[in-house]
């Protein structure tokens, strides 16, 4: 068993903690907060002996094989560097780090080290994405020529009351603010499409009512991204008004077009017509309903094995991430994937800023 940290005890922490138990390969020793109370109010959920609020003694302390980091981004380079000196890997929470520039800092510390490093892309690890994934290693879609992906954020939930009733949040201190904290869930999806020469526009506003409070009044809630990278374009819309609160990827292949609901968890191939004229129409809508039939009998299979749950894709990316500790296998999160979504937000942010 891995001897496993957590440093960060906010809302995300707990499904770290689960998962690490559900997984059963590493056992979660101790936790870490600044703030006491927190970590032991996590000490006592999860039943973790180790509770800390300095992450250099909790290090010394514990010897760690691997830390689950659930910090602020703007923490992670300095927790980084701690972390692998003292000879654990890392597990980061998104969003990986503050810039690209950290983002190569810390894949540059843990190959000083030999120590192995991953973000929690975890819907590119559920069910549908692996599908995804598959399709397009295949050949299946042919080559990719756009992707349009939808976000919704709602701003009534958990976590957006937390950011919108908090004027002193982490997320107002990010460069892209609310953005900059969901963006890599969306870019992750298609950014082993993307290549290094890449061109982006953006467009954001702040669509509900002004509260007087500058911080908060100061934030976006609505985003539109197009970017340009060979033979690839992205149209990325995140939105917090947009309901149903959606989450959606629809990826356009020279053969083949497939769309990945991330919330209901589907994934069909879109229509097409293959009979002529008005007989050619009836069929469609009969063939989309056999698909999203077979997507709901898969869910209903994998809801009975207790496997639909929120976090069932960083359940598999944990154990992948376990296996390239363990067995030298390869990184579930490709090192220059990473690095290079923080290049694009880093874009997104300079172009925010530019606009008046």
């Amino acid at each position: 068993m891995l001897r496993a940290g957590l440093v960060g005890c906010g809302k995300i922490a707990d499904g770290h903690a689960e998962q690490i138990r559900a997984v059963g390969r590493a056992e979660l020793v101790a936790v870490c907060d600044s703030e006491p109370l927190m970590a032991e109010q996590m000490g006592l959920r999860h039943h973790v002996s180790g509770r800390y609020s300095d992450l250099a003694t909790m290090l010394e302390a514990e010897r760690l094989d691997v830390l689950h980091v659930a910090t602020p981004p703007d923490s992670h380079l300095a927790i980084a560097g701690r972390a692998l000196q003292s000879g654990a890997h890392l597990f980061i929470e998104k969003p990986f780090a503050l810039t690209a520039e950290d983002a190569a800092s810390i894949f540059a510390l843990g190959d000083q080290q030999d120590r192995r490093i991953a973000v929690n892309y975890l819907y590119n690890f559920e069910g549908v994405g692996l599908q995804l994934d598959q399709l397009v290693r295949s050949g299946e879609l042919g080559e990719i020529v756009h992707v349009d992906c939808h976000y919704g954020y709602d701003l009534a939930g958990a976590y957006g009351l937390a950011v919108l009733s908090d004027p002193g949040h982490w997320v107002h201190r990010l460069p892209g603010k609310l953005f900059h904290n969901v963006l890599d869930h969306v870019l992750s999806k298609f950014v082993g499409w993307v290549d290094d020469n890449f061109t982006l526009k953006t467009m954001a506003f702040r669509q509900r009512p002004a509260t007087g409070v500058a911080a908060i009044d100061e934030m976006p809630d609505e985003l539109r991204l197009l970017l340009h990278s060979g033979n690839l374009t992205a149209d990325v819309k995140i939105s917090a008004h947009g309901r149903p609160v959606a989450h959606w990827l629809k990826v356009v292949g020279t053969r083949r077009s497939v769309e990945v609901d991330y919330s209901a968890r589907t994934l069909v191939f879109t229509a097409c017509q293959t009979q002529p004229s008005a007989i050619g129409r009836l069929f469609p809508a009969w063939v989309q309903s056999a698909r999203y039939a077979r997507n709901g009998l898969r869910n209903a299979s994998l809801f009975g094995r207790s496997r639909f749950h929120y976090f069932d894709g960083m359940r598999t990316l944990l154990d992948r991430f376990y296996d390239a500790i363990e067995a030298s296998r390869p990184l579930p999160t490709p090192t220059p994937d990473v690095v290079r979504v923080c290049r694009i937000i880093d874009a997104i942010v300079a172009d925010l800023k530019a606009q008046p």
